[in-house]
């Protein structure tokens, strides 16, 4: 039995469309879905939204929510900001773009792969050039002891 949010609001819906009474729309739910149910005020109130002619059963975006600001320019600003200053912190960013510290840090350690090791930002994982670096060293080092 499909018991997910959307599966329900379709039944309200259709139950609606038939003319079904909201709390008998309820007995009926709870008949089915049991205690994966929706509460009855959510049942009501999506009665109310398709009886006023709402026809999309998904939710709609709350006008509070954080708007997306992990696109790719922000993305690269970021990391331009952090190679011009490898010590710049994460409120100096957020505050420069506008950003939230969450979004800031997503961007940072997620997308970008950035760390912070004694007070400085540096990638978590080196590239090719990098390890071939640093396997000279290794090797130079290895040759002198």
């Amino acid at each position: 039995m499909n018991s997910s949010r959307s599966a329900q609001r379709a039944v309200i819906q259709f139950l609606c469309t038939e003319k079904e009474h909201a709390s008998q729309i309820y007995r009926r739910m709870k008949e089915v879905y049991g205690e994966h149910c929706h509460a009855r005020r959510t049942i009501f109130r999506w009665c109310q939204r398709y009886e006023a002619g709402r026809v999309n059963i998904k939710a709609l975006p709350c006008p509070g929510q954080a708007h997306v600001v992990t696109n790719s320019s922000t993305i690269l600003v970021v990391d331009e900001l952090i190679r011009q200053n490898r010590w710049i912190t994460t409120r100096e960013i957020a505050v420069e773009l506008s950003m939230s510290k969450g979004a800031l840090h997503h961007i940072i350690h997620k997308k970008l792969g950035y760390g912070k090791v004694c007070a400085q930002w540096v990638p978590k994982h080196l590239s090719k050039n990098q390890k071939m670096a640093r396997m000279g060293v290794c090797l130079t080092q290895q040759f002198l002891h």
